[in-house]
């Protein structure tokens, strides 16, 4: 495989979209569609990946810089067509002898085996590859012109196109591979003389067939090469990821009780023989191992589960909860950045934060790890085998040792050692007859009213 590299498109305005964020840097499964094509261009082995912006978007320059780094961004000024925005990137792979794919960065869904297959055929000798599908609806996409074997003749622009030419359904996803040399010199001949007036990357198809040089056409589904333009299509390339996200779980062995009331990010990893219940909600980062249930209505992101855990419901796991197996998180139950031992067991009306819990350790309702003093974050550690009594504060820094017991209501604030108990609540006082004298009194009082 020679040396690659990818241009990605990303300039445009975003305007229906009706937000201050720029348009490719809205999530799709909890990634920005921009790094959905970044991370798309590293899969496919892009050594060089530039991206196309517009002055007047700096969050997306911004965006890349971090990313990729400053040499990575690309600015189109004013903007005048794709064939111009590829070419304002081109000076940047000078001397680059590799071939190049140019995507964009609100396309969010393509699949690396359809780059995989344009890139193949630059090396079986046509000039340039070209993503298309089959469209329900071809509307307003540019048509795909082919000729009796197959090749790609010329892509029409729908505004500009015969009725015959019209009438086909295989359509121009956009996304385009050619050598950098071959897109180079193509794209120093294209001309505006269309009805924007701008600089289509689509012509230099027509150029390299008029030169004699063969153009290949790569298939895919229509909703792979899915693109946003608006809120609505952005909760359409939502819901096709989620529903080929689940597809896949569910053939390697994950059970989903209810399919379509759980919602997946980017790169949630789930073993097989795991259950999740209904309305569970991952966000990034998640790895759960085989034989845990995750139980309705509970909430993760950058969790480590462990085996045969059982989570939920309503159940909060925030980033650095780390879990080994067997652990027990109950109802209304938070973790943030916290690593429960095996078997250990929070069940119920409980805040760990900032903590250590060890093997076997029970942690019992209301208990809370008191972990920030308005300054610092500081980490609480529960020994093996050590019980933490209903309603109790641990207020950290602290220890409670191995084996050692910490009387419900109890405000802990000194380290306890192992095998001791720790009790921390002031002496229940006993009045006898009071609440008899009480209501007695209080009856009165109320008496004496209803006469005036």
């Amino acid at each position: 495989m020679g040396e690659r590299a990818a241009i990605i498109l990303a300039a445009g305005q975003g305007t229906r979209m009706k937000s201050a964020r720029p348009k490719v840097l809205h999530p799709v499964a909890g990634r920005p569609m921009l790094d959905w094509s970044i991370a798309l261009a590293e899969t496919v082995g892009c050594s060089r990946i530039l991206v196309v912006t517009s002055p007047n978007a700096p969050a997306v320059s911004d965006h890349v810089a971090a990313r990729l780094g400053p040499g990575n961004v690309a600015i189109q000024d004013p903007p005048l067509g794709t064939g111009h925005a590829v070419r304002c990137a081109l000076p940047a792979l000078a001397g680059f002898e590799g071939d190049v794919v140019v995507l964009y960065g609100d396309t969010p869904l393509i699949p690396a085996d359809a780059v995989e297959r344009l890139f193949q055929a630059l090396a079986e000798g046509h000039a340039l590859g070209v993503l298309g599908f089959d469209a329900i609806e071809p509307g307003g996409y540019g048509r795909l012109v082919t000729g009796p074997e197959g090749g790609l003749e010329a892509i029409v622009e729908a505004r500009e196109a015969s009725p015959e030419e019209q009438a086909l359904t295989l359509c121009n996803s956009g996304v385009m591979a050619g050598s950098a040399s071959t897109l180079s010199t193509l794209l120093s001949r294209v001309t505006n003389a269309n009805t924007k007036g701008e600089y289509y990357l689509t012509d230099a198809v027509g150029l390299a067939r008029a030169d004699g040089q063969a153009c290949a056409v790569a298939i895919c589904s229509e909703a792979d090469v899915l693109g946003v333009n608006s809120r609505v299509e952005l909760a359409a390339a939502e819901a096709a990821f989620q529903t080929a996200r689940r597809q896949v779980l569910m053939q390697n062995g994950v059970t989903l009780q209810a399919p379509e009331t759980v919602m997946l990010c980017h790169d949630t990893e789930i073993a097989a023989d795991v259950t999740i219940e209904p309305h569970v909600v991952f966000g990034p980062g998640v790895t759960i191992q085989s034989g845990t249930v995750i139980r309705a209505f509970s909430h993760i992101e950058g969790a480590r589960i462990g085996p045969d855990c059982d989570i939920g419901p309503y159940a909060r796991l925030r980033p650095g909860a780390e879990l080994e197996a067997r652990v027990k998180i109950g109802n209304f139950v938070e973790l943030k950045k916290t690593h429960m031992a095996e078997g250990a067991k929070a069940n119920h009306l409980s805040y760990l934060g900032d903590g250590r819990v060890g093997p076997a350790a029970n942690i019992g309702a209301g208990t809370i790890f008191c972990n920030y003093d308005g300054y610092a974050k500081h980490v609480t550690e529960v020994g093996a085998g050590a019980f933490i009594g209903s309603n109790s504060a641990l207020v950290a820094p602290v220890r409670i040792g191995d084996g050692a017991y910490v009387g419900s209501g109890s405000v802990i604030t000194r380290d306890v050692a192992d095998n001791a108990l720790a009790v921390a609540r002031a002496r229940p006082v006993e009045r006898a007859g009071w609440a008899t004298a009480f209501r007695a009194r209080m009856s009165a009082l109320l008496a004496g009213k209803g006469k005036q």
